[in-house]
């Protein structure tokens, strides 16, 4: 199956040739953050006459008069899962497919947003998917995280400051969220798929500074029970001003779901 991943930076004028691409990647899964009030409709309708199954996530819930929404497209119907605890429920979406696949959709906060909405969305999304599970899981969006990955595999936070100092403003709890999606669900079977590929080796970044060189590899697709056959990034498509991101684009297969486990004093 192919999966795309991509912040669209809320932009109308680019929307037609957006969509054009995306349409054109024929993708099974589509995955858009940063959707808003005026392009959610454009963007399902759009996927909608395509073919696919379109869910976004709750805008109901939001107090902020232009929220940013995070929209899930796919070949087959899915369900929607509530993420209990997200601050921000326009920016998480979960979704159940069949055999019992589930998909999470995240655009998370930056960090000057007010009330720790970074570190709440991330300790939540954590919640969500840390337990021990036997079917295929799916974590993509924009985390906004890390400020920077090393060759060894350690990551610095964006509770850090470019020397690798913790901040005293946002402290150890702060850099312990951060790492909650990119590595504290390594014990229930996810890895980062374009790490997996690819090593730390090269320098990766899906968004850059418009005006000098460099930036951060935001956008990121952290799996379990499913083996990853390609994982790139869509780079023309920021570099060419569609947007202020790279999309993300896999080509996957979800293992055959196992057997699970029965309970202790069962028989």
């Amino acid at each position: 199956m192919l999966l795309l991943s991509w912040n669209v930076a809320g932009r109308v004028r680019a929307l037609d040739e957006q969509a054009a691409n995306v349409l054109a990647l024929g993708a099974d899964f589509v995955c858009l953050q940063e959707t808003t009030p005026t392009t959610l409709p454009l963007w399902s309708e759009r996927l909608r006459e395509a073919g696919y199954h379109v869910e976004h996530a709750n805008t109901q819930g939001s107090a902020r008069a232009r929220p940013l929404v995070v929209l899930t497209a796919s070949r087959v119907a899915g369900r929607v899962v509530p993420v209990a605890g997200a601050p921000w429920p326009e920016r998480v979406l979960s979704t159940t497919h069949e055999n019992g696949f589930t998909l999470v959709n995240v655009h998370s906060p930056t960090s000057p947003k007010p009330e720790l909405a970074k570190v709440r969305t991330h300790l939540a999304v954590h919640r969500h998917l840390a337990v021990q599970a036997t079917h295929p899981r799916i974590l993509c969006g924009d985390l906004n995280t890390p400020r920077r990955e090393h060759r060894d595999g350690t990551i610095w936070t964006f509770a850090r400051d470019r020397y690798g100092r913790l901040r005293p403003d946002r402290g150890e709890e702060w850099d312990r969220a951060e790492r909650a999606l990119l590595l504290g669900l390594t014990e229930f079977g996810f890895v980062d798929a374009f790490r997996e590929l690819h090593g730390y080796e090269e320098k990766e970044i899906s968004w850059g500074w418009r005006r000098w060189a460099g930036g951060y590899r935001l956008d990121h697709l952290i799996l379990s029970e499913v083996d990853v056959r390609e994982c790139r990034y869509e780079h023309a498509w920021r570099t060419e001003g569609l947007s202020d991101h790279s999309a993300l684009v896999a080509e996957l297969d979800a293992r055959p779901r196992r057997k699970e486990a029965d309970p202790p004093g069962s028989s």
